[in-house]
């Protein structure tokens, strides 16, 4: 990868490059996007979901589940989230930047930052959204075209409640053989939040035409419509807009 900073979406698509050769693919084999494209598994809902008798009125979840364009965008389409912010965490500040991350070594993972009303919504079903729709959490180390552990399948609990439910719901999923082989989501400490740069938020509704978010990312948010309707909201909440 170019160690160069990337400043616009139209080179951070170019860092990558496995997806490119796919897109590439697909430009001679159009019928295959059908084939590709990813599906939702449904799953139960967590089993352990406890409501707290005084919710607080705004809590957060960390999750990382492959690029964080198609993650970020599903979540802006859930009902009871306030904000959902790209960004990186597992690493340090110094290297919360996407040209650093991209090489793989920083020990970041491309995240987004959930905000969301307990009264709306809960933990667990974030979760549930989660592993469902927004990624498959059976790949390690990769998502799709995109490989490395930047890509990986990762909860960043922010509290011991939250960690104790995510160790929990994947020993459920696990049990149940919902995804047919075993879980590769790992549940890490939440050190830090970096939000990513400007021009990564957003990134599906301000591109949904580019073939990256149409093949990838679209399908997602299709799959959240169609699996969790009741949880579907029609208008994104996005961070450009100070919501």
């Amino acid at each position: 990868m170019n160690t160069q900073r990337i400043e616009s979406p139209a080179t951070a698509i170019m860092s990558r490059r496995p997806a490119l050769v796919l897109l590439a693919a697909l430009a001679l084999f159009p019928s295959a996007a059908v084939l590709g494209a990813e599906k939702a598994v449904v799953i139960p809902p967590p089993a352990d979901d406890p409501v707290a008798a005084t919710a607080p009125a705004s809590e957060t979840a960390v999750i990382a589940g492959g690029c964080f364009w198609g993650v970020q965008g599903v979540f802006q389409h859930v009902k009871g989230v306030s904000n959902a912010v790209s960004g990186y965490a597992g690493g340090e500040a110094g290297t919360a930047h996407y040209d650093m991350v991209g090489m793989g070594n920083t020990g970041h993972a491309e995240s987004v930052r959930i905000t969301f009303d307990p009264k709306q919504i809960s933990y667990g079903q974030i979760l549930q959204v989660y592993f469902s729709v927004a990624h498959d959490p059976t790949q390690l180390n990769r998502q799709g075209p995109d490989t490395g552990t930047q890509y990986r399948s990762t909860i960043f609990p922010s509290n011991p409640e939250q960690a104790r439910i995510a160790k929990a719901y994947i020993a459920q999923l696990d049990g149940a053989k919902v995804f047919g082989k075993k879980i590769a989501t790992t549940i890490e400490p939440l050190k830090a939040f970096y939000p990513a740069e400007a021009y990564h938020q957003d990134f599906m509704t301000r591109n949904p035409d580019h073939p990256y978010i149409s093949y990838n990312d679209l399908p997602k948010v299709d799959n959240l419509k169609r699996v969790f309707p009741d949880r579907y909201r029609v208008k994104p909440v996005l961070v450009g807009s100070g919501a």
